[in-house]
């Protein structure tokens, strides 16, 4: 039989009626003679409920001790679990994260796995245990406890099933696969069978909520066989039924992807768009505007740059709206007079909206159907930009969702 991760999300693990249908469906995969390592994430609510305690003593808190606080609600998770699993006469043992070890980098509050010993393990599934380990979290080199950023469960479970070798990573959460857009904005959406990996990298990159970026990045890498379900269904479901459940991030294009020129639509409703505008066009001058910015912990997205017969230039780009009015202080207050910039523009509500699809490599066509889509509705296009498989185009947030709706149609995004 088969060696697989399960990843619990905090919705799934959000009651203890909840763990014990966990442990239900986990007893279920190991009586049928599976190998299983479990990554729960904390108890829904839980992590936000930690760093409401710390917030309540200091607004910026120590980040070693921060993250020594927030990791304690998925070691509460992974003992529960454990215990749910024994009452269902299953032989389960938990670790924390700097038990197996899960070893990172320094950077606390947002660590990157460095190395996974998969020794105490491997020794353990090959003597009949489920392990039970904590997500979200490792140690460094020092042994410190870090923890990987919000999210990091999903990047915990496929890091660990690439160390252990594992022949699939199964993440259960509280919907039932990965849609072709956001079936709260678009009721016709449907659920896709499987995606590809590039495709599933660009729509997390993009706004897609189901799984973690990091998550996929480490997917890509290791080519660790992924697949998103629902943790909501009945967990006596039969293992084959459950299995063409959800949806399959794959890495082998089959005839039937290539049906398919657009696979989702993808939208980030809270950026941000600045303009420097007339400065100099000089080599250099990006980098003048932009690296106080990165040297800010502050990630630029889109970025376009207008050059006049005057040799002056207008460099616009995007952030995340929670670091406007960061981004436009760093600008207005240090760099505008460095550059001998003539001002600073910015405006907090705008969004982005992405079409994305490995059909675009073989299609041609889909850029200039998207925009005249959009003009048709009277969405005006502020900023564009484009990959290999995706076209992002930022307008007015008060047309996102009218703009995903006609791209949903106009596009006919039906399952395969």
């Amino acid at each position: 039989m088969a060696l697989i991760v399960h990843k619990y999300g905090g919705t799934s693990m959000g009651s203890i009626e909840r763990i014990k249908n966990v442990a239900k469906r986990i007893a279920k995969w190991h009586r049928a003679g599976h190998q299983l390592v479990v990554v729960p994430s904390a108890m829904s609510g839980e992590t936000n409920r930690l760093f409401s305690i710390v917030k309540g003593i200091s607004t910026q808190p120590n980040p070693r001790e921060l993250d020594m606080i927030v990791s304690t609600g998925e070691q509460v998770s992974v003992g529960l679990l454990s215990i749910a699993l024994q009452e269902e006469s299953v032989d389960a043992v938990s670790y924390a994260g700097w038990q197996v070890a899960v070893k990172t980098d320094s950077e606390f509050t947002k660590a990157r796995i460095k190395k996974i010993d998969d020794k105490r393990v491997l020794t353990d599934v090959n003597t009949g245990k489920v392990v039970v380990i904590t997500g979200f979290q490792g140690v460094d080199f020092h042994g410190y406890i870090t923890t990987l950023g919000r999210g990091g469960s999903d990047t915990s479970a496929v890091a660990i099933a690439a160390a252990i070798q594992a022949d699939e990573c199964l993440i259960y959460t509280d919907v039932d696969g990965v849609y072709m857009t956001d079936p709260r904005i678009v009721k016709e959406a449907r659920r896709l069978d499987y995606i590809m990996f590039e495709e599933m990298l660009e729509m997390a990159s993009l706004g897609s909520k189901v799984l973690q970026i990091r998550s996929v990045e480490f997917a890509g890498k290791y080519r660790v066989k992924t697949r998103v379900l629902s943790s909501l269904m009945d967990p006596l479901i039969p293992l084959d039924d459950e299995m063409r459940s959800g949806t399959l991030i794959t890495f082998e294009e089959n005839e039937k992807m290539e049906q398919a020129v657009i696979s989702g639509i993808a939208f980030q409703h809270d950026e941000a768009r600045i303009s420097v505008i007339d400065v100099p066009d000089k080599p250099g001058i990006a980098y003048q505007i932009l690296g106080p910015i990165a040297d800010a912990n502050i990630d630029v997205d889109m970025i376009t740059q207008n050059t006049s017969a005057e040799g002056k230039t207008n460099l616009t780009f995007t952030i995340g709206r929670s670091d406007y009015r960061r981004t436009m202080d760093i600008l207005t207050n240090h760099t505008k007079d460095r550059v001998n910039a003539q001002g600073v523009l910015g405006n907090p509500k705008v969004s982005k909206v992405s079409i994305i699809g490995i059909g675009m490599r073989s299609h041609v066509g889909i850029a200039s159907k998207m925009f005249q889509t959009l003009s048709e509705e009277g969405i005006n296009i502020q900023m564009i930009s484009t990959s290999e498989i995706k076209i992002s185009v930022l307008i007015d947030e008060y047309f996102m969702e009218r703009a995903v709706r006609a791209l949903h149609k106009i596009f006919e995004l039906k399952p395969v």
